[in-house]
């Protein structure tokens, strides 16, 4: 005969407070059986209750060891690609500025994924971010920075990673990881360079079919009115004064960006000429806009019409000429350029700021200082010598802006 069941309440001190389990005999074995903690809500007393029912079932023959859950099936380990979607869908979620989430669009699906995309998290160790940094100085289309900046968004994906505890660390956090700094190459063009872009646009424009034909009117306020790509896409007509020369910039990254801009006599021609054409010319209308009148990518205007202009530019060069354009131009270079042309025509630096919308002097100077060694630059062209030209419409023979 098995011996009746007996049994006692066994109490342990833990961190999380005391746990509580059974000891007992039931059917000839020793038992122990785990209840929970008082965090849970157990004491002494429903302790002691437990065992008294556990062993009058022992007793009555219907009491049945507890069967162990099964554990659950480890969830396969998404790739970088699933992860990082997953990841961006959350920022959109946060109500991330376009902007900023065009940033991050760019990080990811222009640089990381083509790197990284079929890579398991766990395999993006330190030496494979270090490959990747050296695969985009390779590359050459990135400065250190940009490539800084891309590394920061995949520390970012990753640091969510190691918050859902599916890798341990983090093996693109910290300095080390990062390329050291450089000097910026701050490139603007030479005058005869925006010339070629400027005609290159206006021969696109007339080949255009799509009432589009905005490209030599944009490039060219971009050119000689200094605007940001986010200040030109969201400048509407009511902005312009042709009448007065002036260009009010009323939405802008910053609080200086705010500000009157001066239309300068050449850029002017392009508005007026351009205004006369599109179908999008009230008040309200934007003075850029998609053909249903609806606001311009800042991508597309990048593609579609500056690099096009850049290509179609350069289409009659040979390769190696010094006039050939940069074929991966950026926007901003045209900023750069602009102001150039100020300062080297010796305009005062506290007008060329409030041209730009900057506040410190410094960054004025530093960026645009080497046009003021160009002699190169001055003795080939002024915007005042422009201004002497006859008026022509824009891309006609003769004129000096086409």
């Amino acid at each position: 005969m098995s011996r009746p069941a007996t049994g006692q309440v066994v109490v342990r001190e833990r961190r999380r407070g005391k746990v509580y389990a059974l000891r007992f005999r039931a059917y000839g074995k020793r038992r122990y059986v785990t209840l929970g903690a008082t965090p849970a809500g157990w004491t002494q007393r429903l302790a002691e209750e437990e065992l008294a029912n556990v062993l009058a079932d022992v007793r009555r023959g219907i009491w049945r060891p507890p069967v162990a859950e099964p554990a659950p099936a480890a969830l396969a380990e998404p790739n970088f690609h699933e992860f990082s979607s997953s990841w961006y869908a959350r920022r959109e979620l946060e109500g991330l500025r376009p902007r900023s989430l065009e940033y991050l669009k760019w990080a990811l699906s222009d640089h990381l994924l083509p790197h990284l995309k079929d890579h398991l998290l766990s395999e993006i160790t330190i030496q494979e971010v270090d490959r990747y940094a050296a695969a985009k100085v390779a590359e050459g289309r990135l400065s250190h920075d940009s490539i800084n900046k891309t590394l920061s968004v995949l520390a970012s994906v990753l640091e969510l990673a190691v918050e859902y505890e599916i890798i341990v660390s983090n093996p693109a956090r910290g300095r080390r990881r990062r390329l050291p700094a450089q000097a910026p190459h701050r490139a603007y063009l030479e005058p005869g360079q925006v010339l070629a872009l400027l005609d290159a646009a206006a021969a696109l424009d007339s080949e255009d079919r799509a009432r589009r034909r905005y490209r030599a009117a944009a490039l060219a306020t971009l050119g000689f009115a200094g605007l940001r790509v986010g200040e030109l896409l969201a400048l509407r007509w009511r902005d312009v004064d042709l009448a007065n020369g002036a260009i009010q910039v009323r939405q802008s990254k910053t609080s200086a960006g705010v500000r009157r801009v001066d239309i300068q006599p050449e850029l002017r021609e392009y508005l007026v000429v351009w205004k006369a054409e599109t179908g999008f010319a009230g008040n309200d209308d934007r003075v850029f806009p998609t053909g249903t009148g609806n606001p311009e990518n800042r991508s597309n205007l990048r593609r579609r019409v500056l690099l096009r202009a850049v290509a179609k530019a350069n289409e009659a060069l040979p390769a190696g000429a010094p006039e050939r354009l940069p074929e991966r131009l950026s926007p901003h270079v045209l900023r750069r350029s602009f102001a150039s042309f100020l300062i080297a025509e010796g305009e005062d630096v506290a007008y060329v700021m409030g041209q730009l919308g900057h506040t410190d002097p410094k960054m004025t100077l530093g960026l645009y200082a080497k046009a003021l060694r160009s002699k190169r630059r001055r003795s080939s062209f002024t915007l005042a010598e422009a201004a002497d030209v006859e008026a022509v419409e824009p891309g006609s023979a003769g004129s000096a802006f086409a």
